[in-house]
């Protein structure tokens, strides 16, 4: 059995996957390798075979009908035969040292027959054409180096969310929890982080730059416009949120705070791009995701819209209100450069 299995979903990734593939091979032998080509029409397939014939050990290139990024996620996570699980995007990068510590750090769990269930590491937005690389740690939140459980985590800043980028995963948890991610939509990234939270029982946290998150192309799906574009895609995703877990009941106390605070997050970004389209259609569409989490789930919807501030500011209407929100999403935008 391996120790990581790292899948990297594929879609006409012809003119990147092979920097993305090459920043983890070489690293150890402890690692698979999951290329899941996604339907591509490009050479990505073939460049996919071309590295399963080069490392046959390592590497597994898998084929399939496209159905979106979840899908290839799940198809990875079907695969895996590594105790932990790893997605990295076709266009990103791992650093190869961090990744050797990480390989290190399982292997010495692995020695002394322990396991966690959630291995997070630090990211770096890599904005083209940015000066200055934003890197997003963790070290306030979590004790470095330690096992740890919620209880011992301390309060994240609003730019400390876990995300697929920081999480590793152990392999048998996902498929415990039955994670599943929906066909053809973007932006399932979220779920795949958010969801099987609750079942968390301990966690690790690694101080190391691991994962290299470039943004900045055009085509991006967190490209302001394209994001715009498929607003139905995030907000779907942010409804599934809302769906998934009963809020008021989740325990232990650090765990739900820090769940609601995530999920007001994606909930307050979905009505910030809702004020930024500006279109008469989405107004309805506010109206309607406050009023789906207000029969959802009362307890969050009163938490979002009076424990949150983002939430007490975003509920309303009217130019004023609108107008602060833009402003507010400007301002963080600038700071973190997450687009």
């Amino acid at each position: 059995m391996k120790l990581l299995s790292i899948t990297v979903p594929c879609y006409q990734s012809q003119n990147y996957m092979r920097k993305c593939i090459n920043s983890i091979l070489g690293v150890s032998d402890a690692i698979e390798i999951l290329i899941v080509d996604d339907g591509s029409t490009d050479a990505t397939g073939s460049i996919a075979d071309e590295y399963q014939a080069a490392y046959p050990s390592m590497v597994h290139a898998i084929h399939q009908e496209n159905g979106g990024h979840g899908a290839a996620v799940m198809t990875g996570l079907r695969h895996a035969t590594g105790r932990y699980f790893k997605v990295v995007d076709s266009d990103d990068r791992l650093d190869e040292n961090a990744l050797g510590e990480v390989v290190g750090t399982i292997a010495a769990l692995d020695n002394k027959q322990e396991s966690v269930d959630l291995l997070i590491c630090n990211y770096i937005y890599d904005k083209s054409g940015a000066k200055h690389k934003t890197a997003i740690r963790y070290g306030n939140v979590f004790p470095k180096g330690k096992v740890c459980t919620w209880d011992e985590m301390r309060r994240s800043l609003p730019h400390q969310y876990l995300h697929m980028h920081s999480a590793i995963y152990r392999t048998e948890l996902l498929r415990e929890c039955n994670l599943e991610l929906p066909l053809h939509t973007f932006y399932v990234d979220a779920l795949f982080v958010y969801m099987p939270l609750p079942h968390v029982k301990t966690i690790l946290y690694l101080d190391v730059d691991l994962y290299r998150y470039f943004i900045g192309r055009e085509d991006q799906s967190v490209n302001e416009k394209v994001l715009l574009g498929r607003i139905d895609q995030y907000i779907y995703v942010n409804k599934l949120m809302l769906k998934g877990h009963d809020m008021k009941n989740l325990k232990p106390a650090k765990l739900q705070k820090y769940m609601c605070r995530c999920l007001a997050m994606v909930t307050a970004t979905s009505l910030i791009l809702l004020n930024k389209g500006g279109t008469p259609q989405c107004l309805p569409k506010k109206r309607e995701l406050l009023d789906l989490m207000l029969q959802t789930d009362p307890w969050f919807h009163r938490y979002f819209t009076r424990k949150s501030i983002l939430g007490f500011i975003l509920k309303r209407e009217g130019v004023f209100w609108r107008k602060f929100s833009l402003w507010g999403y400007r301002v963080a935008r600038a700071i973190v450069g997450f687009n």
